[in-house]
């Protein structure tokens, strides 16, 4: 094992193992460092000097206290057994030697596919032993979990007319009304992130959510854009912004990270329009994957996604169940101790 200290290294090697994700780029962990005090540090495994797995490692002091987080990671071919445990016997390691009161993990491994309960509900074999494997090396299923756990994927290997014929017949009445009614879609810029901002905040008021200052996006979305690993979508009626959708994009994904309609002109339907022409440019781009970042813990409406999960639905994506976060804990009792004491970490963590 040993740390990278150069970004084009990190990126370059983190594209070539399977499931990158945006949130282990060397990109990432220098935003949380500016934004939020997160300090990452880069460690990589490697076999005959190729890397086989990464683990972009975040620390933060609270008072007196340490924890550290993996961020969707760490990313490896989790088929390799071996490899797997020497990953996890190294960060157990630095979570001792570093005296943490925990060290989470979240790794995108899918532990079943479909609707809980439903006629496509699919549990996968590598995520259900991965599950087990951790429960007996006594890491804790975590209760507070950081990234969405679920989600729905889109397999963009499909042509354009697949993918559409396979969505809702609603969706697609909805997607046609918007281009009828008048809404036009358009890439976004550095002279947007305003505009951007300001939808999202009208979004924020209207569905109750709280969002953070201008800055804190501005730094996100403008270094991601300007390092090739987002894109904006704005859509327009008569030439003023309705809706938009930002996309983060890395190794084989593309990822719908946020979006944002204005109270006015929302019978046009132009969120319909954006996500698929954000479909249609993932594609366009050679992305493998599209992810559309989030779906119910629970599937039903006493679920605060419910909602939003009914719009991302109608698309027709496959559901996507991960195994979620995991915490190891050096010091149980310390665990347990500060679980009581610091709820209020949740929102140094999240994104």
């Amino acid at each position: 094992m040993s740390e990278v200290a150069h970004r084009d290294q990190w990126n370059s090697r983190l594209r070539q193992l399977p499931a990158a994700h945006i949130l282990q780029t060397w990109d990432w962990g220098e935003f949380k460092r500016r934004t939020v005090g997160w300090q990452p540090t880069r460690l990589a495994f490697e076999r005959d000097g190729i890397p086989v797995a990464l683990a972009s490692v975040g620390m933060r002091g609270i008072g007196p206290f340490k924890v550290l987080y993996v961020s969707k990671g760490p990313v490896l071919d989790y088929d390799n057994e071996p490899l797997f445990l020497e990953v996890l016997d190294a960060l157990e390691s630095r979570a001792r030697t570093m005296g943490a009161v925990w060290l989470k993990i979240d790794p995108d491994i899918v532990w079943a596919t479909g609707i809980p309960g439903s006629e496509d509900d699919t549990a996968n074999e590598l995520g259900q032993g991965i599950k087990s494997q951790l429960k007996d090396r006594g890491w804790r299923y975590s209760d507070a979990q950081v990234q969405f756990r679920n989600t729905i994927k889109f397999d963009l290997s499909q042509t354009d007319d697949e993918i559409w014929s396979a969505m809702s017949g609603n969706t697609r009445r909805k997607v046609r009304a918007a281009k009828k009614k008048g809404v036009t879609v358009r890439a976004a810029g550095d002279d947007d992130l305003a505009i951007l901002y300001e939808l999202y905040s009208i979004t924020a008021a209207r569905d109750s959510f709280l969002i953070r200052s201008f800055d804190y996006y501005k730094r996100a979305w403008q270094a991601f854009m300007r390092a090739g690993m987002a894109h904006a979508l704005i859509a327009e009626y008569e030439g003023e912004p309705i809706a938009h959708v930002i996309l983060f994009h890395f190794g084989r994904t593309c990822w719908y990270f946020y979006g944002a309609s204005a109270d006015r002109e929302r019978q046009r339907m132009p969120n319909y329009l954006l996500q698929w022409e954000a479909i249609k440019w993932a594609k366009a781009q050679g992305y493998a994957i599209y992810d559309m970042w989030g779906a119910p813990d629970v599937f039903d409406e006493s679920d605060g996604l419910w909602g939003v999960y009914q719009f991302k639905r109608g698309f027709r994506g496959q559901v996507v169940r991960h195994i979620g976060a995991w915490d190891y804990a050096p010091r149980p009792w310390l665990y347990d101790a500060y679980a009581r004491l610091a709820p209020r970490l949740m929102d140094l963590l999240r994104n």
